[in-house]
């Protein structure tokens, strides 16, 4: 059955191009975009458990970002909401089982790419961030020590919400297969980060099975 009263609000990005950077290999490189969906919010705890059929710790939680999700969970779920929704799946499983392939073709929900999320949070914007920390993002400083609604502070000025701090958010990219195997890149921040980690071009990464209390997603689609 189609859970067509799944509320997940998507906002169309246009086309453009990005330019990405580790700084740990002193390297810089630009990305052309296509136009692209992306959730207004991370995914929040409601829509989680109502597409995965599972029960919430707390009926306040629901409006608060998911976390706890690993990669692996996150591509899941991305399959299961297609699914709902009558969308073609974006993953698959390899015949070996050790790798997740992505249909680039399909119309399912699927999480960003690297380039996609950076480009989606700037919003044209050129800065580390696109607007005064405090009044964009929930963390270290201004968290009270735990997560935190999304919605709550300003917009960037495409108007997505919670793009740096609260939860940081997991991407589609490995960060560096040679060097780090099938670790998997995140990014955004959270509310247990400190100031200089909450940022547009802030990259981290870990294993696709790794989970914590800070760190969430948010899906995109393509059309």
């Amino acid at each position: 059955m189609i859970k067509n009263y799944i509320d997940y609000p998507m906002i169309k990005i246009p086309g453009g191009e990005v330019k990405l950077r580790d700084d740990r290999i002193k390297r810089k490189w630009n990305v052309e975009i296509e136009p692209f969906l992306i959730g207004r919010f991370p995914v929040t705890t409601d829509v989680y458990y109502a597409i995965t059929n599972q029960s919430p710790n707390s009926f306040n939680e629901k409006l608060k970002p998911i976390v706890n999700i690993s990669w692996n969970d996150a591509i899941s779920f991305c399959n299961l909401l297609s699914q709902e929704k009558g969308l073609k799946n974006c993953y698959s499983t390899s015949k070996d089982g050790k790798n997740i392939i992505f249909d680039r073709e399909s119309d399912g929900y699927r999480l960003p790419s690297e380039a996609e999320w950076q480009y989606a949070c700037k919003a044209g914007t050129t800065g580390y961030r696109y607007g005064e920390l405090d009044k964009i993002a929930w963390y270290y400083e201004n968290s009270g020590g735990r997560i935190h609604e999304v919605g709550r502070k300003e917009p960037n000025p495409w108007g997505l919400y919670d793009m740096i701090g609260n939860v940081w958010e997991w991407c589609w990219d490995l960060y560096d297969e040679q060097a780090y195997g099938a670790y998997r890149i995140f990014r955004g921040g959270s509310w247990a980060e400190e100031a200089r980690g909450c940022g547009a071009t802030c990259r981290r990464r870990s294993h696709p099975t790794f989970y914590i209390d800070d760190l969430g997603f948010r899906l995109a689609r393509s059309y």
